[in-house]
């Protein structure tokens, strides 16, 4: 048995995981602390599983595994969050802007660790 071989049996087993209740928990317990929440699907990829992305009003978001997008679905539609997927609507401006405004807060304190 050759080495691709190997490598090529290895990605055939490989098995998605269900969702987890503490993905789901977490979820849950995130949009009820929070207003204005969107979820967003991410579809699997090479490296990741399907992922739901929950962003509030301000841009704070949190991203967690989701067994599939019917799943998504229905869990969005439990908590009476809107639904959209990734790859048709984008991420939302608010999104970006709220990881721009940490990753400056996150310089000015790493600069200020340095100044003392």
């Amino acid at each position: 048995m050759g080495l691709f071989e190997r490598l090529r049996r290895r990605g055939r087993s490989r098995r998605t995981r269900p969702e987890r209740n503490q993905d789901t928990e977490h979820l849950r317990l995130w949009a009820a602390q929070r207003h204005g929440v969107e979820g967003f699907l991410e579809p699997p990829t090479q490296v990741t599983e399907t992922t739901i992305v929950f962003v509030a009003h301000d841009g704070e978001w949190t991203r967690r595994r989701i067994e599939g997008r019917d799943a998504a679905i229905r869990f969005t539609h439990r908590l009476g969050v809107p639904f959209y997927e990734v790859n048709k609507v984008g991420y939302p401006q608010r999104m970006r802007d709220y990881q721009r405004r940490q990753r400056v807060l996150r310089r000015r304190e790493y600069r200020r660790g340095l100044e003392r």
